[in-house]
């Protein structure tokens, strides 16, 4: 029978409908077996999946399928991260209901996903704009509250005056409204905010403990937390009853401090300037700069644009007087909005003081030019040296110093030894629609009062006009917006902003274990069961917000007694991107490759086992159209394999004593191939998994059988059965159909046949199979093949270097010469150096 492609896309619909019929990937709590929670970071529903889905997705699907043949209880569930801006533009674009768009969404995607034969228990599917789920959000966002963690007050935002609304970084593009192209500008509005700083010590402390995550990852999260140790230093201002707060790392450079720079936002500006010359230009520079986007102001791109005060400040070791400047590149949401510069030995420093000639004075001396002038710098000096013009502390290794002149300014009171953090409280209020609506209502009487539980959800309300302009569509709605105050009745006001999606993604991997929940945020029990997380997958761009966010609610939920652990992810896969023509896949650059038109023409499996095979999963993936090719001809070889080959003989009569030579060989082969392919699904190394069943797959199709050798044909069916077994995992469609095949030559009846081969047992090795009496030893000369010899296995190094130096072909290369290295790799190698 030929593996066309009519007979895979039949042979693929087919199991997809068994699985789903016979529920064969439902789970259910049971304590007599151990569980593994395999997944993956959930989708945005845009429709189609795309080649970064499928890699994702397939990576965690071999995982789940290996697992149950393990004998895992395996929970391996599906869901949509649906709510957000896409929807609300394709509202706008298309004049659609945000909520019909995104089911619609939904219902495509999980159809393509189907496609793909993954291993989802359905039944636990959800979404996080339905009310079933986000009903929970605003629970969470309640209990927040009452613990004083979820809290309001004024920040700036982008605000599009024309579309009268708020935009997120991305939609900013070149200062402009990447829908309206107008000028985009600072706006401080009251929104919600969540205290995930009092977690900061906690969420630092506890990644020590994820020695499952990759480093850079954790390293990641180390800096954007960011625990700093430092000094808070005082700077008195000349001719004000005013004192600026400057908190450095570095007290070694202070003696170098030439000038102060405040954040434009710095509270103190308004009062050193008010009633001054410099008055009226401050004011103007500020508003100019609160139309730049914080991201664009601290990035290198864009040259530092500052201003003098025209008052200064008393630096508190010398007491000399520095001025004191505005600069766009300070801002108020890092440290104390103030910062010392010491331009000598800070780059951006450096530039600025040069820019506007400012002050300059070394105080750590570059050892290789000691004697080294201002006028001579080209660059900051960055690096490590003696301190001078430091007062008392010339001659001490600046490092030294750090840790002496903090001790030395709290003992005079110029400073206080500290600790910052670079996490800030997490911004969650969105002026948008398609989100969660904060549980919140405005009354002239109460004040600001929390939606009673027994009132949840506070539901969006359906057939809304979308535009994007005009603000929070939901302050043009009267049926939402108008309420009884649930304290005293009298007529209020619903808040309008909805939640940050991060929200919706932060706990999901919790409701997964009782998806269908209906009066509890999640069953403890069950809760209890599968968690945590056992493998996590997703992109490397999610390594910060996602995750740090995810640990955050992980904490809060053992603190309200809902959980017993403190983090939720054990293992964590970062899978690389798919790239076409070297450049990430993009609609907008025209180098997507859709699975579609793949799937149509090689089959699901075909490219399941391609993406696998093309790199190893944590690596960028170059997308090339001829390995699908090559995968589908794999594939045909097992199938004609299989089907021409497989004659079913009852084995236990086989004494491994009796086997000839090429027999022990092949039963060595499929012993190996079951440990490699296992080890390597353990480590995630799936491409040389693969690689395994293709060199197993060589040594069947050279192992001949004759009519009438049972023995034989017993040796090659194990190796068969292993094959479509091993590959079960990687290719599930082919390999259920080639067990039925197998099954029908066996005759067995129907109720002792297997429902999936996912429920069938993972093959074992022997290790005693394994061993080798003899081993192919290939010999090297400087790096050159000189000559291969058959050797006694695990032969000692000095008999190995006696056969090899006194064989003629290696003589040849040896004779006469000084032999510098003998490297003996055991039972593979030996290189000679010469």
């Amino acid at each position: 029978m030929n593996y066309s492609t009519e007979e895979i896309l039949r042979i693929e619909q087919k199991w997809q409908k068994h699985w789903e019929d016979q529920k064969v990937f439902r789970a259910r709590v049971d304590p007599e077996k151990e569980k593994y929670y395999c997944l993956e970071m959930f989708p945005y529903p845009s429709g189609k999946i795309h080649m970064g889905h499928v890699r994702n997705y397939t990576i965690a699907d071999v995982l789940a399928r290996y697992k149950l043949m393990r004998g895992f209880n395996v929970i391996h569930p599906m869901g949509y991260d649906a709510f957000g801006q896409p929807a609300e533009n394709a509202a706008i674009k298309r004049n659609v209901d945000p909520g019909e768009w995104t089911y619609g969404c939904i219902d495509q995607m999980r159809t393509e996903l189907k496609r793909m034969g993954f291993s989802y228990d359905w039944d636990r599917e959800l979404a996080t704009c339905d009310e079933e789920y986000y009903k929970w959000n605003q629970w969470i966002f309640l209990k927040m509250h009452e613990k004083g963690l979820a809290y309001k007050k004024a920040s700036a935002v982008n605000w599009c005056p024309s579309c009268e609304t708020t935009l997120a970084n991305e939609e900013v593009i070149n200062e402009q409204c990447w829908r309206c192209k107008t000028e985009v500008v600072q706006k401080d509005l009251d929104q919600w905010y969540l205290k995930i700083t009092e977690y900061c010590q906690a969420l630092l402390e506890d990644l020590d403990t994820l020695s499952n995550w990759p480093a850079r990852v954790v390293t990641m999260q180390k800096n954007w937390i960011g625990k700093s140790y430092g000094v808070d230093m005082r700077f008195s201002v000349k001719g004000f009853d005013e004192e600026i707060i400057v908190f450095t790392t570095r007290p070694d450079t202070i003696f170098g401090a030439t000038y102060v720079v405040l954040a434009p936002e710095h509270p103190l500006v308004s009062r050193l300037v008010s009633g001054t010359p410099q008055e009226a230009g401050v004011k103007e520079f500020i508003a100019r700069v609160s139309n730049v986007s914080k991201t664009l102001r601290v990035s290198g791109e864009k040259e530092k644009q500052g201003m003098f005060l025209g008052c200064h400040a008393i630096n508190p070791v010398n007491g000399e007087e520095v001025p004191i400047w505005i600069a766009d590149y300070v801002l108020m949401d890092y440290g104390t909005g103030a910062i010392m510069a010491v331009p000598t030995h800070d780059q951006r420093d450096f530039l600025f003081a040069k820019e506007h000639d400012l002050p300059m004075r070394i105080v750590i001396q570059d050892p290789q030019h000691p004697q080294q002038t201002v006028a001579q710098m080209q660059e900051a000096y960055v690096a490590q040296g003696q301190l001078v013009n430091s007062g008392p502390f010339d001659g001490i290794n600046n490092q030294e110093a750090i840790q002496k002149i903090g001790q030395w300014m709290q003992e005079q009171g110029t400073g206080t030894i500290s600790v910052h953090w670079r996490l800030r409280d997490w911004l969650i209020s969105r002026q948008r629609y398609w989100g969660t609506p904060i549980p919140f209502i405005y009354c002239d009487a109460c004040g600001t009062v929390p939606v009673p539980e027994d009132q949840l959800p506070v539901k969006l309300p359906s057939n809304i006009k979308i535009t994007g302009e005009g603000g929070s569509p939901l302050n043009h709605c009267p049926e939402f917006l108008n309420v009884a105050c649930p304290s005293c009745g009298k007529p209020a006001k619903r808040e309008t902003d909805t939640m940050a999606t991060f929200f919706d993604s932060s706990w999901y991997f919790l409701r997964y274990c009782s998806a269908r929940e209906d009066a509890r945020i999640f069953n403890p029990e069950e809760v209890a069961y599968w968690m945590r997380v056992d493998q996590y997958i997703g992109g490397i761009e999610h390594a910060i917000l996602h995750l740090l966010y995810s640990r955050f609610f992980t904490k809060f939920f053992k603190t309200l007694g809902l959980l017993d652990f403190d983090e939720p992810f054990d293992k964590l896969l970062t899978q690389g991107m798919v790239l076409k023509d070297g450049e990430v896949m993009s609609k907008s650059r025209g180098n997507t490759v859709d699975p579609d038109d793949v799937i149509a023409r090689y089959g699901a499996d075909s490219l399941r086992l391609c993406i696998l095979f093309a790199a190893p999963p944590e690596d960028q993936l170059e997308w090339n159209d001829g390995a699908v090719d090559g995968s589908w001809k794999f594939l045909n070889r097992v199938w004609t394999l299989v089907h021409t080959r497989y004659i079913f003989v009852e084995d236990e009569h086989v004494n491994a004593e009796d086997l000839g030579p090429e027999s022990v060989a092949m039963e060595r082969i499929r012993n190996f191939t079951i440990k490699k392919v296992t080890e390597d699904i353990e480590s995630c190394k799936f491409n040389t998994a693969i690689s395994s069943l293709m060199i197993l797959l060589n040594h069947i199709d050279k192992y001949g059988v004759d009519a009438d050798d049972a023995d034989r044909q017993v040796i090659l069916n194990r190796s068969i059965r292993a094959m479509v077994l091993l590959l079960a995992p990687f290719v599930p469609h082919m390999c259920e159909e080639l067990w039925k095949v197998m099954e029908g030559r066996q005759e067995l009846p129907l109720e002792r046949q297997a429902l999936s081969i996912a429920r069938l047992t993972w093959p074992r090795y022997d290790e005693r199979a394994l061993k080798q009496d003899t081993v192919l030893v290939v010999a090297q000369v400087n790096g050159k093949l000189r000559a291969k010899f058959d050797m006694d296995a695990d032969s000692p190094e000095d008999k190995v270097k006696e056969i090899v130096l006194q064989d003629p072909k290696i003589q040849q290369y040896v004779a006469g010469k000084e032999i510098r290295k003998f490297i003996y790799i055991k039972n593979k190698l030996v290189n000679i150096v010469v």
